[in-house]
């Protein structure tokens, strides 16, 4: 018996039937049955699954005599289906990679539920790719499985068959089938959800789904719309048979309000000769079902405007309903015109400012310096702000950053708050601007300033333009937007020939590349143990623990944070000898926190250096972060916990295979990596010999005196890099706590810490 059966009916879609069985059939998890229907379509698709069927004993071929339509297709599949769980698939629809071993993983942690929720993304004929808008209401966080009624806003989400993955037994037991006619997931999603005794979320998008040009049913002008009506008398008839149900029904009607609303304002589906039918035949549906009071299951929540609509439409007050749609396109621009007066006003006069102040002399003695999109003061351009106050004292330093941020900045150096007047007038009149991502859009730059970009890390993951064929994985498809900023850009800092190369092809610019290595990995080398110590002291690490930092990296195709790891558990094999200190990515620090309240577990999320936490620890446990790069500098053992590299790579991108060069032992599973800890691996001559190799070919300029390098070139003008790169044979960085103690360590030069 599999563990998946999965659905495809197929009718008109041969320009995509083959796209969607490989998407199916090259699953990383392959124990599944794909039973695809040919529902008598008139093109290739019966052949194109007859040849799959050849191909692959997987493969189940079933060809109806009659076009039946999608549902009664369905159910031919769900007659034949042997899997544990059932999947739906449209044939122009495709599974995301890694999607099935995904979900199969989050059904066995979350106990076998009768069904499980995942996310979705709209892919474009245009290219574009957008994930669904209400994921958040996905988060993993909270009981495992649950009952329908403990989030009812999981109502509120796509009511279609394909989001969801059902236990078979279940289905069977319920008795769910697909009617015929349009909207046929309607009858089938509600009570599958409403009936259902545990229901779990996967926050990940496992289905792409395909927004084609032409000859969706769902953009094409038919009186089959008006099938909508009868899937949901289907649904409130299995509600009036379901006494226990019965408390759904105020939140099912308005569903179903808002559901007949928003097909009404599609001007694409309804002919104009069956408009009115629809909105009598709404009327008389919303009038029939509606339920008295609100006792029961939460209602969704809705607008004033929302209410006042669904009650036109309950009262057939068609009129009215057409001078409100009016009415309130009316004041919807209105109210966008005079919000954004004020503000228009007052960038306005910002812009006029900014183009008054470029008139002005540079100011030659003033650098302005920002890190993660105006965070606080951290990374690469922290370090050479610091070591430009040492080596040129009469330099004046400002700093980009959120109000917030404000105590984390040397009192030395003054703050610049976004989009103020202060702000434009640095970035006027600054001969120096210093960054590791982009400044303002907006910026103008002059001539006689001088820009240097650090970046943020060795790049393992593909960026700039490298990422076109991946747009799910940029933030942005403005790639000549990207190439007009880094056409400001007069040095790149870079850490080594790798990054050069990557940056040099997916950013190509006129700038001048700087291969000096990255200042914030020049306290690696000035701190001595006690400095160690102190940190291990203040951080609550207990004396003679083994302290592992574990930092993962965000990914791309999902929007909260994953949970690769049980912390109580780990931390249980592990035994006492270890501390784990968790730093969450900071693309979600502001919705994560750790739940586990363990004595050995310490989340250092919010803690303001990385660098200080690299030396507290003893080890380093990533996935695809570079700060493995970083930390190869420091010379300390790195674990690789690469629980979903096939899902990053197809996502993402990488730039090489990980897996073939790491700087450490590599661990699949959770149990893999507590067996690396307690039988010595982490730290045997193995993991040594892959470091040093790792070590070799990105750190080659990471001695502790990169940040000199930069101020000394960029804002004292020396042409050639001072002091010349220490060989790596002859580094020292700054031991763990657990190593025996230098003899006689070098003092600290500068604190590594404020």
């Amino acid at each position: 018996m599999p563990r998946f059966s999965v659905i495809v009916p197929a009718y008109k879609v041969q320009a995509y039937l083959q796209e969607s069985l490989d998407s199916v059939l090259t699953q990383s998890y392959p124990d599944l049955e794909l039973i695809a229907v040919d529902d008598a379509s008139p093109d290739a698709c019966g052949s194109i699954i007859d040849e799959y069927a050849a191909r692959d004993s997987r493969v189940t071929a079933v060809h109806l005599a009659h076009n039946l339509g999608l549902g009664p297709a369905r159910n031919a599949g769900l007659a034949r289906a042997t899997g544990d769980y059932l999947v739906f698939l449209d044939g122009d629809d495709t599974l995301a990679p890694g999607a099935l071993q995904a979900i199969t993983d989050r059904l066995k942690d979350t106990g076998s539920p009768d069904v499980l929720v995942y996310d979705y993304a709209r892919t474009f004929w245009t290219g574009e790719l957008v994930r669904n808008s209400l994921a958040h209401r996905l988060s993993e966080e909270g009981p495992a499985s649950f009952r329908l009624a403990d989030r009812p806003a999981l109502l509120g989400m796509l009511m279609v068959v394909w989001n969801k993955t059902y236990r078979r037994e279940y289905v069977e037991r319920e008795g769910l089938r697909f009617p015929p006619g349009l909207y046929e997931d309607t009858p089938w999603t509600y009570p599958a959800l409403l009936a259902a005794e545990s229901v779990a979320v996967l926050d990940r998008v496992c289905v792409h789904y395909r927004q084609r040009r032409t000859g969706s049913i769902l953009t094409t002008t038919s009186r089959r719309h008006l099938d909508i009506f009868d899937q949901y008398d289907r649904v409130f008839g299995y509600l009036g048979g379901r006494p226990e149900l019965e408390r759904w029904r105020p939140a099912v009607h308005r569903r179903m309000a808002g559901h007949f609303c928003t097909l009404y304002a599609d001007p694409r589906r309804l002919p104009r000769a069956a408009r009115a039918e629809f909105f009598k035949r709404a009327s008389v549906l919303l009038r029939r079902y509606r339920a008295p009071g609100r006792v029961g299951a939460p209602p969704l929540s809705l607008s004033r405007t929302d209410q006042l609509r669904h009650a036109l439409m309950r009262l057939g007050t068609r009129r009215t309903y057409r001078l409100l749609s009016v009415l309130r396109s009316f004041a919807l621009a209105a109210g966008r015109g005079a919000a954004g007066l004020g503000r228009g006003l007052r960038e306005a006069a910002l812009r006029l400012h900014y183009r008054a102040q470029r008139l002005l002399p540079l100011r030659p003695e003033l650098a302005v310096f920002s890190a993660y999109w105006h965070g606080g003061y951290a990374c690469n351009p922290a370090a050479i702000e610091a070591k430009l106050r040492e080596l040129a004292p009469r330099m004046r330093t400002a700093w980009i950053c959120d109000p917030e941020h404000a105590p984390t900045l040397p009192r030395e150096t003054s703050l610049l708050r976004p989009g103020s007047k202060a702000y434009w007038t640095a970035l006027a009149r600054a001969t120096y601007l210093t960054t590791n991502v982009n400044f303002e859009r907006a910026l103008v730059k002059r001539p006689g300033q001088i820009l240097l970009q650090t970046q943020h890390g060795t790049p393992l993951k593909r960026v700039g333009l490298d990422l076109q064929d991946r747009p799910a994985a940029t933030p942005t498809t403005d790639f000549a937007g990207l190439l007009r900023g880094a056409d400001q850009w007069d040095y790149l800092l870079s850490a080594n020939r790798h990054s050069t190369l990557v940056w040099e092809k997916a950013v190509p610019a006129s700038y001048t590349t700087l291969e000096y290595g990255y200042p914030r990995n020049d306290p690696f080398h000035r701190a001595t143990q006690a400095d160690v110590l102190e940190l291990r002291e203040r951080l609550g690490i207990p004396a003679g623990s083994t302290a592992i930092l574990y930092a993962p990296t965000h990914r791309d195709y999902r929007r909260s944070r994953p949970d690769h790891l049980d912390f109580e558990r780990v931390l249980r094999d592990l035994g006492p000898r270890f501390t784990i200190l968790t730093r969450t990515h900071l693309t979600y620090a502001d919705s994560y926190a750790v739940a586990e309240s363990h004595p050995r577990l310490i989340d250092v999320s919010s803690y303001p250096s990385v660098e200080e936490l690299c030396l507290a620890s003893d080890a380093l446990v990533t996935d695809y972060s570079s700060l493995m790069f970083d930390y190869a500098a420091l010379d300390r053992p790195i674990v690789i916990h690469a629980d979903d590299w096939e899902a990053y790579e197809a996502a993402r991108g990488t730039y090489f295979d990980l897996r073939s060069c790491p700087p450490g032992a590599i661990a699949r599973t959770a149990d893999e990596l507590v067996d690396i800890f307690t039988t010595g691996h982490w730290q045997g001559s193995r993991s040594a010999q892959l470091r040093a190799a790792f070590r070799a070919r990105f750190c080659s300029y990471d001695d502790g005196h990169a940040a000199e390098r930069v101020v000394r070139r960029v804002f004292l003008s020396q042409p050639n890099p001072v002091p010349a790169v220490i060989p790596l044979e002859d580094r020292h960085p700054c031991p763990p706590a657990t190593a025996a103690p230098t003899p006689n360590p070098t003092p600290t030069l500068t604190p590594a810490w404020p």
